[in-house]
């Protein structure tokens, strides 16, 4: 039996999926408000910034994995007009139907598909730019999901992965009594969920930090990385090139 960590725990690897699917499914309908809450509206400016790094053209294509409740699909496809495509992804169906419904209220209309980013159903050499926000620290195979990410990009194409990392040590004590004492907290009062606001507080650990990150996207076949950090690491956008 093969093991993998959900937070703190540990769990089959056939159940992370599940178990990750529960959480998103409960938190879907009050996500947006949530982390307009718990990251004091920063993860506004954090998006904003991978879009600006993406630097799209009229007319590229672009594959959003963990995409969600569409904030940066939208901006995509805002960048790469009607002449580019912008596929809306996410593996999780409550997320990826509030995301579709946003979009539509919007009167964008995009590609929208359930989608795993270990097996992903697209063919090799296929999209200028990919993008996963927020998404990769819940995947079971981190290296099966990069390597996908990899194979389906053009030689050139970048690969954006912005996700919660490992925060300045001057800061850590901070963040830790935040994420543990206050996160749960609000997480119970808007969501009515406290434990999943734990789980993220504890997948936030269990997740690689900027190095090892790097090196993990180098092993999946990335020349190039590089690492922005973002409010002082809590945030960390790697972008990688691929050979």
């Amino acid at each position: 039996m093969s093991e993998t960590h959900f937070g703190y725990q540990t769990v089959d690897e056939s159940q992370k999926a599940t178990r990750v699917r529960g959480v998103f499914d409960s938190v879907a309908s009050r996500y947006d408000v949530m982390n307009d809450l718990m990251s004091m509206g920063l993860h506004r400016a954090w998006k904003a910034y991978t879009v600006a790094v993406a630097d799209l053209r009229e007319g590229q294509s672009v594959l959003d994995i963990a995409a969600g409740t569409g904030d940066l699909a939208r901006a995509f496809a805002k960048r790469v007009g009607a002449k580019g495509t912008v596929v809306h992804s996410d593996i999780n169906e409550a997320m990826l139907r509030r995301g579709r419904d946003r979009l539509l209220d919007e009167g964008l209309v995009l590609p929208t598909l359930i989608c795993d980013a270990e097996k992903l159903p697209f063919a090799s050499n296929r999209f200028d730019l990919v993008s996963v926000a927020f998404g990769l620290r819940n995947m079971t195979h981190k290296d099966a999901a990069l390597a996908e990410m990899n194979r389906v990009l053009k030689p050139g194409g970048r690969l954006l992965v912005l996700e919660f990392s490992k925060v300045a040590g001057p800061l850590s004590k901070a963040y830790d009594w935040y994420s543990f004492k206050i996160l749960p907290r609000i997480g119970s009062l808007v969501a009515g969920d406290a434990e999943s606001y734990r789980y993220l507080a504890e997948s936030i650990r269990m997740h690689p930090g900027q190095a090892e990150l790097k090196a993990m996207m180098k092993i999946a076949g990335f020349g190039h990385v590089d690492v922005h950090n973002l409010s002082a690491g809590v945030v960390a956008l790697h972008v990688g090139i691929k050979c």
